[in-house]
């Protein structure tokens, strides 16, 4: 697995972003390319800004207990996966301004680095470490990227 705190590894994830098109088509599933770049930005935007009410007490216990483990496990996203509402992405956003906003997510996390997010909350699971964060992150844009054939 990559390691999205890894200058390298993170170069190599920004270059297979920059080779998807506007036109780029996926393997399966129903998301539009511009779609899927700002269902990726949501997982960042839960991190570093407030425009997503965290669940209530009772849903995060529910998350942690049930969701958690196959989010943070190496274990790979299953194709045509249920996707929580905050990242059904509903407008047409701008292929170009996804992109953009998405590789800048990604130089920030690992400009913050490891240390940064080693017991960081999450805004669903708790508090998670460093290892964790990685997986998340990593996971969600390798099992989106590899259903855009990138």
């Amino acid at each position: 697995m990559k390691n999205m705190f890894n200058a390298a590894d993170v170069e190599e994830i920004i270059g297979r972003i920059k080779n998807l098109t506007a036109t780029s088509i996926p393997k399966w599933g129903r998301m539009s390319v511009s779609k899927m770049l700002a269902h990726c930005c949501v997982t960042y935007e839960m991190v570093y800004t407030d425009k997503y009410p965290r669940p209530n007490q009772l849903t995060r216990w529910i998350l942690r207990k049930f969701i958690k483990n196959s989010v943070v496990s190496k274990k790979a996203y299953p194709k045509n996966g249920k996707t929580a509402a905050a990242f059904v992405i509903k407008n047409d956003p701008v292929f170009e301004t996804e992109k953009t906003r998405l590789i800048a997510f990604i130089k920030q996390t690992q400009a913050l680095g490891a240390a940064a997010f080693e017991g960081k909350e999450s805004h669903s699971f708790g508090f998670l470490t460093a290892n964790e964060w990685n997986v998340l992150f990593y996971k969600h844009l390798a099992h989106h990227l590899t259903q855009f054939g990138v």
